[in-house]
């Protein structure tokens, strides 16, 4: 069989058509489910089958690390070779690439650190408190948002604008100002600045930027509707009117506004890569047709869309369970039953989803699922990477290769604790700021100075000595050895076996594998330092998921976390107006349709079930309140929806032969209880059966309510 066979047998027809599109400008609508990745991978060994195309010639960007990795296998196994010179990666990835090739030009140290997003809060608070700007008028949060923001806008502190000279803005300024001088300083770089510094390099650098303008004839560019200003811009500045784009990407999946995504970029490709093929996939691999339809029907209602309709060549399948639950523990003892079912079946727990708008919706979950004794894991909480007890081990290395890293020096200079307080601390900042040199030269400047105290001076000088002792072996040992041999000297190992804790334990296990990480480590660049290609593996990977995939247990994570994952069986919790929608989009028409893309995503994680709930009250942030079911649900056809809860009513509230309602608890209608807080009722009405009965109570003080009978904890009079 012909490679050019075996890269289209396998693709439908939409599939087939963008793969094998002629060179050109290209603009792939990806629905969800539809083999976007499969497109892009046969899309560019097709370009290099065909001849249209080399390795070298190819610019494939992607928006995780993992990504990456996985398209250049697949790509190899496709064309039964190895893709050297193949440029793939994230933007940060590729960006950090450039940096590395031509620092001089940017005027970078060959040795500089990126900085990941802890340890830029933590430089910026010391720069806070250098500068007397107090935290809680400009909390360091905030102050790193704007300063990312204004680099992702292509910005430099004296490119800001601030017509009304507002005092706030100017404070901003002035720590930025010296947030960049520090980074230049201690030869650091932040990821915001990855990107505008390559920038930067390509539109000042004529030579550079023809070079790469010529040598990158294709581009190809994954999750475009993600990509944000300074992101097009680069890409636009790559682009020249001999080479082609391709990008895949969904407008219907642009659900990451608040960091940076403009959904405009998509919709504004085929204006200014023009002329463009567009070309639409819209065959579902994943869902069936109701869940599909459900998802059509909704995302039918933003306006600007540049349309899809999904389609599966599948079955029906079962209809879409919607659940009102009575509160959020009614919500949260429904979805843990559901489950306890489903695995009672032999399904797995890793195939559940729990989906939520909110991260504060997943406590009472959790609380459900312990109880029912479901294993689970929240899906996107702590990484590897950035795991305190990971983060010092790093920080220790990246000093080895830059005395001048400043966060790094400030993260272990007494971690472990080795006598060097706060005192001792303020005094080398304060040298640092007047002198304008980095914490290393400061501690050096004070011990030649002879002017700290004796256990001080010697635990610092001890400090000093160690790092550069160990500075020697950075050659001459392999990486899984200087890492092993790291973590022992420092007496990070010792100091978290002292605890017998589970937690220790643990971060003693998590210290093993960094070892076996660094000892597994291949660089892309045989060139390079090792040791560095790792320090700048190990910043980059710090974005990516590190789920472990071997533990079988439901998933909880939030609907933005979800994106890009499937689920046989998908829970959407809390789809009540002011929660999902957001309240803060009620009133922004923009951002009420991010919302409804947000759904869609959801909607689309379902593979074969999929169930709604929302509560008539809920306890969020400390409040009660009553609530009213999500505008969103009307939205899908009633045909399509199964109502899980019975509503029964009974006009007769008390009978000489009285009705039971529940067995277990024992209540009858008419029958006299006593609630702690209500106090003494008669039971007048119900709805619903089993653990999920809602009760109707008339109290003699404080009127009637509606209580859940495995809640109320009535007392039977």
């Amino acid at each position: 069989m012909m490679i050019t066979e075996h890269l289209t047998a396998s693709l439908n027809e939409q599939q087939c058509a963008a793969v094998s599109a002629p060179p050109g400008n290209l603009l792939i609508l990806a629905g969800a489910g539809s083999g976007k990745t499969r497109v892009l991978v046969h899309r560019i060994a097709w370009l290099i089958e065909q001849s249209f195309a080399s390795p070298h010639s190819i610019l494939a960007v992607t928006f995780t690390n993992k990504a990456a990795h996985e398209m250049r296998a697949r790509i190899e196994s496709l064309l039964r070779c190895p893709m050297h010179h193949f440029w793939v990666g994230t933007f940060h990835g590729l960006a950090h690439r450039l940096l590395r090739l031509h620092g001089q030009e940017t005027g970078l140290n060959e040795s500089f650190q990126i900085l990941d997003s802890d340890d830029q809060y933590r430089l910026i608070r010391r720069i806070q408190k250098q500068l007397n700007v107090d935290e809680t008028k400009w909390p360091p949060k905030q102050v790193q948002w704007f300063i990312n923001k204004q680099k992702e806008a292509g910005l430099r502190p004296h490119q800001v604008p601030n017509q009304d000279h507002s005092y706030f803005i100017e404070t901003l300024l002035r720590v930025y100002h010296a947030y960049e001088e520090m980074c230049r300083r201690s030869s650091l770089v932040d990821f915001a600045e990855l990107l505008l510094r390559s920038l930067e390099l390509l539109q000042s650098n004529a030579a550079i930027r023809e070079h790469y303008q010529q040598r990158f004839q294709h581009i190809l560019v994954d999750e475009f509707q993600d990509t944000n200003k300074i992101q097009y811009a680069w890409l636009s500045t790559l682009k020249i009117p001999t080479s082609t784009i391709t990008a895949v990407g969904d407008d219907d999946q642009s659900i990451y506004s608040w960091r940076g995504a403009c959904i405009d970029n998509i919709h504004r490709f085929t204006r200014d890569f023009a002329p463009v093929t567009t070309i639409r996939l819209e065959q579902n691999y994943r869902s069936t047709q109701t869940i599909l339809n459900a998802a059509n029907a909704v995302i039918a209602n933003n306006c600007n869309r540049m349309g899809k309709n999904l389609w599966t060549a599948g079955n029906d399948g079962h209809l879409i369970l919607l659940y009102p639950a009575f509160n959020e523990r009614d919500e949260a003892f429904y979805v843990a039953e559901s489950i306890k079912q489903w695995l009672s079946h032999g399904n797995g727990a890793r195939d559940v989803a729990i989906l939520y708008r909110s991260n504060a919706q997943s406590r009472i979950l959790e609380e459900q699922l312990i109880d029912k004794q479901i294993p689970y894991r929240i899906y996107g909480g702590l990484r590897f990477y950035e795991r305190a007890e990971i983060k010092d081990a790093i920080a220790y290395l990246r000093l080895l290769v830059n005395r001048h890293d400043d966060a790094s020096f400030e993260r272990v200079i007494n971690t472990p604790p080795r006598g060097i307080g706060n005192t001792t601390l303020g005094l080398i900042r304060d040298i640092a700021r007047t002198q304008q040199q980095s914490l290393w030269h400061s501690t050096q400047n004070l011990l030649a100075q002879r002017s700290l105290s004796a256990r001080a001076a010697n635990a610092l000088a001890h400090f000093m000595q160690f790092i550069n002792d160990l500075a020697e072996d950075i050659d001459a040992i392999a990486l899984g050895e200087l890492f092993a041999t790291t973590i022992e000297k420092t007496g990070l190992r010792s100091f978290y076996q002292k605890d017998k804790s589970e937690k220790s334990l643990s971060r003693i296990e998590n210290l093993d594998e960094l070892i076996n990480a660094a000892a597994q480590f291949q660089a892309e660049d045989q060139n390079a330092s090792k040791l560095n290609a790792f320090l700048a593996h190990v910043a980059l990977e710090s974005g990516d998921e590190q789920v472990e995939q071997h533990i079988d247990c439901v998933n909880l994570m939030t609907l933005h976390s979800a994106k890009g994952l499937e689920f046989p069986l998908v829970f959407i919790t809390g789809l009540e107006e002011e929660l999902f929608p957001h309240k803060m989009s009620l009133n922004d028409p923009a951002g009420l349709e991010e919302e409804r893309r947000l759904l869609y995503v959801g909607i689309t994680r379902a593979m074969e079930k999929l169930v709604l709930t929302y509560a008539e009250s809920r306890r969020l942030h400390g409040v009660e309140r009553y609530c009213h079911p999500s505008r969103f649900i009307h939205e899908i056809p009633e045909d399509l929806i199964q109502s899980e809860r019975a509503r029964v009513k009974v006009s007769r509230p008390q009978t000489q032969s009285r009705e039971l309602i529940d067995t277990d608890l024992g209540l009858q209608m008419g029958q006299r209880v006593h609630h702690t807080k209500f106090g003494t009722g008669t039971i007048i009405n119900y709805e619903g059966h089993g653990p999920h009965t809602r009760l109707q109570i008339k109290f003699d003080q404080t009127g009637t309510k509606w209580l859940v009978a495995s809640f109320a904890n009535l007392e039977i009079l």
